[in-house]
């Protein structure tokens, strides 16, 4: 990630040296073809992206990977926007709607409400990627974003080693759950329980805690998972890191001391879960890519522009974020924003 970053920059400086010492070369904008492009391709292209919204840490991540593309391939044109919050389902919807009109080559979607996109895309036969959340639909030729049981399973196997090393001999785990019956939720559920008891632990299914991916239901979770495991619990995995943190929280608050080494899993990776785990808050987190994502998804249009084959679904890949790469981790995502402010 680090190197497409600094790709990136270099990128700029090498375009504008070959557009100094160019004399009298063509270039094609917009739909036009006959650019030299990405990817080895004969045209240039415009890509709408829409995201579920422009004004998270999370979705700034994946637009800089978006506009790290377009900056790497000058035939490609990117244009990102996404609704004012998460929950601003009409006003993406409409956003969609608008661009599916327009006169872009290519779509990037992630979706707030999948099944009412899966609608509106009916008949398209342009190319259009889903980024970070799925859409059933046939018109959609891949989906870029993270294997969440396979991500979950490599936080599952790293928090049961620490818990280990920790200490703890009998290594029972009780997930802090997000949405209950939600695709996402279920796989990254899935994917804690099979890392923890292939590394020796015990998930303890029976007693899977839903709090709606809300860091204040979480704080009541773990109150009632300390009320009935008063000598403790050897890992508290969570479905995001906001509740991660804000279990983790809740049990330095309660005074108990047999909690004091319990390791706090969350999920997502982002600034804020490193300056925990850096202060001690929070012991590890499962990092999604969010730049990758975006960087993959539009390397995936472009590629099916380009009349290659592409995979019905591209690993953005993920890592586990703890103590000893949480400051490496936290400066590679300032410098996405930073570029992308830039």
């Amino acid at each position: 990630m680090k190197k497409r970053l600094l790709a990136m920059l270099l990128t700029g400086a090498l375009c504008a040296s070959m557009a100094a010492c160019s004399s009298g070369g063509s270039s094609s904008t917009g739909t036009e073809s006959g650019g030299e492009s990405a990817e080895g391709g004969s045209g240039s292209y415009k890509i709408s992206v829409i995201l579920k919204t422009t004004a998270s840490e999370y979705w700034q991540y994946v637009q800089a990977g978006a506009e790290a593309y377009e900056a790497e391939n000058p035939n490609v044109q990117v244009e990102v926007k996404g609704a004012p919050s998460e929950t601003s389902y009409q006003e993406q919807l409409n956003m969609i709607q608008t661009d599916l009109a327009g006169d872009y080559d290519g779509f990037v979607i992630a979706p707030l409400q999948a099944d009412m996109v899966a609608n509106l895309i009916k008949g398209q036969t342009k190319p259009i990627v889903a980024v970070d959340t799925k859409i059933d639909a046939p018109e959609v030729i891949s989906f870029v974003g993270t294997g969440n049981e396979s991500a979950g399973a490599l936080g599952g196997k790293a928090a049961v080693e620490a818990a280990k090393e920790a200490g703890w001999t009998d290594i029972k785990a009780i997930e802090i759950a997000g949405v209950q019956g939600d695709t996402t939720n279920t796989d990254r559920m899935n994917g804690y329980m099979k890392g923890i008891e292939e590394a020796g632990g015990d998930f303890l299914e029976d007693e899977v805690q839903y709090a709606d991916a809300v860091a204040t239901k979480a704080v009541d979770a773990m109150n009632g998972i300390m009320s009935r495991y008063p000598d403790g619990i050897a890992i508290i995995c969570a479905n995001n890191d906001d509740m991660a943190i804000a279990a983790a929280k809740a049990a330095k608050d309660s005074g108990n001391a047999a909690y004091a080494n319990t390791i706090f899993l969350g999920f997502d990776g982002i600034q804020s879960a490193c300056d925990a785990i850096l202060e001690g808050r929070l012991t590890m987190s499962v990092a999604q890519q969010g730049y990758e994502m975006g960087y993959e998804s539009i390397a995936t249009v472009v590629a099916k522009l380009n009349g290659e084959e592409v995979e019905e679904f591209v690993d953005s890949g993920a890592d586990v974020v703890t103590a000893e790469n949480a400051q490496e981790r936290k400066d590679t995502l300032q410098g996405y924003l930073e570029a992308l402010e830039g």
